[in-house]
């Protein structure tokens, strides 16, 4: 295999391909950067364009612009508190925090580093693991869902900043809106108040530019001492870049992200963001100085992006080994591998092999390239911060408002978007953290789905979630998760006690 791949590079290793990878790159960064306008719909607009490419050529380029649309969306999630993809919501805890610090470009390189390593470590895994990893994502079943989303929802506490009763409250407003559209197994409509257009629920990337980018807008209105521009005013300063120290500093955390994101990834249903959310809460449980996430700490950028990053390779392998769609950018690509003759599956390593070794040297070629491309656009969209506030933040609640609409040219959904602007507001005049409220969102209709499914094949027998090692094992993670969060919280509690004497 190895020799094999080696030879690969001769073919992916061609003015053509390598542009295309590189503009493939560009292009996804530039939409993931865009809040509303996601990888996903970058892909799909670079798919008419590949239809006279071979499909080396033309994977290349759609890989590299699903690349660069999950790095993308943490630009403006550091810069303007506004994540440019769902994936990249974890990423503004931290991120913009440093920003008003003036840590802006510290927090850019660390997005941008721990995405290239993620990458890349994900892609030599899906190279050498992807059919043994596709089979053991195959064992899976509804039982095995649900123990993960139990011990998902531990992140509640893991993420409710100095409040764990706050977090919980957010967390249940969360699952409250998840609740709204077609029952997951009935299909009867809840909680859609007579708008049809509600039935289909309420949209991710419209509850985040609301909860974030407005919620924002709204904050920035009100006057302020300090000004967000004169402290990222230059990004290009020396001192404001992260340095090597810190950069291996932040190393376990990557790796370990790495290791969540291709695990996660490798199962069908789950997606980045709820990895993104996972090793975020690992990595703070596990800090020296777990105070420090929430308010710009460069370990909680680090385990945000390498999460969501190492994903794109988990991701990919049920797709091409299985043929089995994770997310729906997944199965976009997986329309695109059709729409060119391509049947994706274990006889694709075979059949198909001057084809597949070929597209893990673009994957290899791609993560090689992402630091060039994302060097650029952080000096392209670090201008935004030489704009006057008054300028900047109508610009922002424009383009939101552009990009909300397009997602659906749904009219409900700006209005989605305002409401949960409102929402976002207050919660965050009142200290509520929206880190729980995401995660209840995110993993509701998962873990209902699952749970529901799981009793309906038991015919209400609870014990189906003791008979598999997986259940089991994720129910004792949830077990020890719990222990160490009060533990952590108790001894949180002392210090501040001992502070405040």
């Amino acid at each position: 295999m190895l020799v094999t791949i080696i030879h690969s590079f001769g073919d992916i290793l061609t003015f053509t391909n390598l542009a295309a990878i590189f503009l493939g790159l560009s292009f996804g960064t530039l939409f993931g950067a865009i809040p509303g306008l996601t990888a996903t719909m970058g892909i799909a607009l670079v798919i008419p364009l590949t239809y006279e490419m071979s499909p080396v050529t033309a994977f290349a380029a759609l890989l590299g612009a699903y690349k660069g649309g999950v790095y993308g969306g943490s630009i403006p999630a550091i810069l303007i508190n506004t994540p440019g993809t769902p994936v990249a919501a974890v990423t503004t805890f931290d991120g913009y925090p440093m920003a008003r610090q003036g840590k802006a470009g510290k927090a850019m390189d660390i997005a941008l580093w721990s995405s290239v390593i993620a990458d890349f470590f994900a892609t030599i895994c899906l190279i050498f693991f992807a059919v043994s990893l596709a089979k053991i994502s195959l064992k899976f079943g509804p039982p095995e869902y649900a123990c993960i989303m139990i011990f998902a929802l531990t992140l509640v506490a893991g993420v409710s900043g100095d409040s764990m009763i706050k977090g919980i409250i957010a967390a249940c407003i969360g699952f409250l809106f998840a609740t709204v559209g077609l029952d997951p197994m009935h299909s009867s409509p809840r909680y859609i108040f007579g708008t049809v257009s509600l039935m289909s629920g309420i949209n991710l990337m419209v509850m985040l530019i609301g909860l974030f980018a407005i919620s924002e807008v709204l904050i920035q209105c009100e006057p302020k001492p300090d000004d967000i521009k004169d402290k990222i005013s230059n990004l290009s300063k020396i001192k404001d870049r992260a340095t090597w120290s810190e950069i291996r500093h932040c190393l376990p955390i990557i790796f370990k992200g790495t290791v969540l994101g291709i695990l996660i990834g490798a199962i069908p249903g789950i997606g980045p963001t709820t990895t993104s959310f996972l090793n975020y809460s690992e990595a703070r449980r596990t800090s020296k100085h777990p105070e420090l996430f929430g308010k710009g700490s460069l370990e909680g950028v680090a385990a945000a992006e390498s999460g969501n990053n190492a994903t794109v390779g988990g991701t990919l392998i049920p797709l091409l080994a299985l043929g089995i769609p994770g997310d729906i950018t997944t199965a976009v690509l997986l329309g695109a591998l059709m729409i060119h003759g391509l049947t994706p599956g274990p006889a694709l390593f075979i059949t198909n092999a001057d084809f597949v070794y070929p597209i893990f040297a673009s994957l290899i070629v791609a993560t090689l390239f992402l630091p060039i491309v994302g060097k650029l656009a952080i000096r392209l969209f670090s201008l935004i911060t030489r704009i006057p506030k008054n300028m900047l933040f109508p610009t922002v609640a424009i383009t939101c408002t552009m990009g909300v609409y397009g997602l659906g040219t749904s009219f409900t959904d700006l209005k989605m978007m305002l409401f949960f602007g409102v929402i976002g507001y207050i919660l965050r005049k009142f200290n509520y953290p929206l880190a729980p409220l995401l995660i209840g969102f995110i993993l509701e209709p998962l873990g209902e789905r699952a749970i529901r499914q799981s009793l309906a094949i038991s015919q209400g027998d609870p014990g189906i979630f003791f008979k598999s090692p997986i259940s089991i094992l994720f129910l004792v993670l949830t077990i020890i998760a719990v222990i160490v969060l009060v533990y952590i919280n108790r001894k949180t509690a002392d210090q501040s006690k001992r502070t405040l004497r």
